[in-house]
């Protein structure tokens, strides 16, 4: 059995939020934590401000694609955070559930994208830093 954390993002979409936190969250943690995304109704692409203000910290989300929502993916996680997909996400008992109150950067400028894409960084860190303690 592993004792590397899992933890999985989901928003509706999969195009923004929960891409940024996955691939954030992956960065930071440099393989010490299993780091899935998915959305409860994903859509085509990922959201291009996202992209770019991704790209701007050096993470390329060009390849990303949004993925759907499975129970295998909850069953998998030891952590899931929610980012408004609402009561779309299945509960199983012993899991740790988050809900990230951010804002959805659907629609907005890439000014608009950064202050929620720092926000979901600071999250990260901090979630990263209870995970997997420092010196671990």
């Amino acid at each position: 059995m592993s004792t590397t954390p899992e933890v999985l993002f989901v928003c509706v979409h999969n195009a923004g939020r929960s891409q940024m936190a996955a691939a954030l969250l992956d960065h930071h943690a440099q393989g010490r934590v299993v780091v899935r995304s998915a959305g409860s109704a994903p859509v085509d692409s990922i959201n291009p401000a996202v992209v770019e203000v991704m790209k701007e910290l050096g993470l390329d989300l060009s390849k990303e694609f949004p993925k759907p929502l499975t129970t295998e993916a909850v069953e998998a996680a030891d952590v899931v955070i929610t980012m408004g997909c609402g009561d779309a996400c299945p509960v199983f008992p012993g899991k740790r559930y988050l809900d990230w109150q951010l804002d959805d950067p659907a629609g907005k400028s890439v000014d608009q994208v950064r202050p929620i894409r720092d926000e979901i960084d600071r999250r990260v860190r901090a979630l990263l830093a209870e995970l997997v303690p420092a010196g671990a």
